[in-house]
């Protein structure tokens, strides 16, 4: 069947809605590690998926799904081991206080379950986001993500405050941490004009959709301190950044030494396979049990959670934490060189596999290259290697492959960045 004869029937049966990635769709139809293998069998190094965390189709969690898939799944209201095991094994990642897990399919559900349960422990409603946030696709996660929710549809109970970010943001100095931290009281201060009371902040940690923004230093944890001392809980959104992605912290709030009230995750923990969740300090649980009670028939089922047991396995067996920060440095360093000879390269950012390159057309003002950021793009994909675009202006490079790539991999990578830069004249 030809991709235009699949689009026709995509088109027909799914709807206009669903979004494709490349002017040319690929379709894809194998996976191993980094790679991708289309209908001809031409094979893509994947840059950008962060689902398939330890790699497409890795044996070990393959393995872990099918025995179980072979003896047993069921809905989560029977008692079973893998779920506890899994707790278990998920809240050792954290400090003692965030000792209680709750489990459910996706990302999208982990944060509206941080919303009600932040909401029922602290009587508010109003919830503070960056400007460019994504969080999920809820009805409640859709109204607090600007990404796709225009600012001027957003609830009165959903304030923005600007992304931290030094490149083109407006503070780009030493204090900037403190100065946009500084933003979440005025965000409080226009709930409480509007009558409103606080319930959380909540942060992407990397805030990836706002392009790959790691926080300036000191940024989380003034801005935690504000939301707390209003009596707001502090939700750090773990779905993208987590898993040890980062490569010095196993969390991207690690990285500034705060202690978040409840933190989300998402898509990684079983990769691919729809396993999400919470983790939060157990009066906080206590609190929304004894107002509401919690069921989720897949959140947590034993196929899923042998899925997530396989996936820590393979990231503390095969030392993938030290892998994203050895290789993600390798890349920063070899993004520099190509930025040397490439002006159109603006910025470069971010941490462990987890890597923003800022295209430009005026390296002075730092204006967005958003035209030449969709061709580069797509002559990447022509050339076999697979990246995203993301940002306000669609002008930044998203790189953030699965924690498994290797350094020649990204000499791959690079080289053929840098052939398509030359050959697109920048």
């Amino acid at each position: 069947m030809t991709n235009s004869s699949l689009l026709e029937r995509r088109q027909k049966l799914l709807g206009s809605a669903y979004r494709l990635f490349y002017t040319h769709p690929l379709h894809i139809v194998r996976g191993e590690g980094v790679w991708l293998y289309d209908t001809e069998g031409r094979k893509y190094l994947d840059m950008y998926n962060n689902v398939p965390h330890v790699g497409h189709c890795h044996p070990h969690v393959v393995a872990a799904i099918c025995e179980q898939a072979g003896k047993l799944n069921s809905h989560t209201r029977y008692l079973h081991e893998n779920v506890l095991d899994y707790a278990e094994r998920l809240t050792a990642k954290f400090a003692d206080e965030l000792d209680t897990a709750m489990f459910c399919c996706t990302g999208s559900e982990a944060n509206e379950l941080a919303l009600r349960i932040a909401r029922i422990a602290t009587g508010g409603e109003g919830l503070i986001v960056t400007d460019y946030a994504y969080h999920g696709n809820t009805k409640a996660i859709h109204e607090i993500s600007p990404e796709t929710c225009p600012v001027e549809d957003l609830p009165p109970y959903v304030v923005t405050v600007p992304s931290p970010d030094c490149y083109r943001g407006r503070y780009r100095d030493a204090d900037a941490g403190e100065r946009y931290a500084a933003h979440v009281q005025v965000a409080l201060d226009t709930l409480k004009e509007r009558g409103i009371r606080p319930a959380a902040f909540v942060i992407d940690t990397i805030i990836s959709s706002d392009g790959v923004i790691a926080p300036p230093p000191g940024y989380l944890k003034k801005a935690a301190g504000i939301i707390k001392a209003a009596g707001g809980l502090f939700i750090a959104d773990e779905v993208q950044p987590g898993f040890g992605r980062t490569g010095k912290h196993f969390w991207g709030f690690e990285a500034d030494g705060v202690l978040p009230d409840v933190v989300t995750m998402g898509k990684p923990m079983g990769n691919g396979h729809p396993i999400a969740g919470i983790v939060t300090r157990a009066d906080l649980a206590r609190a929304f049990s004894n107002t509401d009670g919690y069921f989720n028939t897949f959140g947590g089922n034993p196929v899923s959670c042998a899925a997530a047991l396989a996936v820590l396995d393979v990231i503390e067996n095969e030392n993938l934490q030290q892998n994203a920060l050895k290789v993600g440095q390798y890349i920063a360093a070899g993004l520099q060189l190509l930025a040397d000879r490439h002006e159109v390269i603006g910025d470069i950012r971010g941490n462990g596999l987890f890597i923003a390159v800022e295209l430009v057309a005026n390296s002075g003002e730092r204006t967005p290259a958003t035209k030449l950021t969709a061709r580069v793009v797509n002559d990447l994909r022509d050339r076999g290697v697979l990246t995203g675009s993301i940002g306000r202006d669609d002008n930044i490079l998203k790189l953030r492959p699965p924690m498994v790539l290797q350094s020649s991999e990204a000499d791959l990578m690079l080289e053929t960045l840098g052939e398509s830069l030359q050959a697109l004249a920048v």
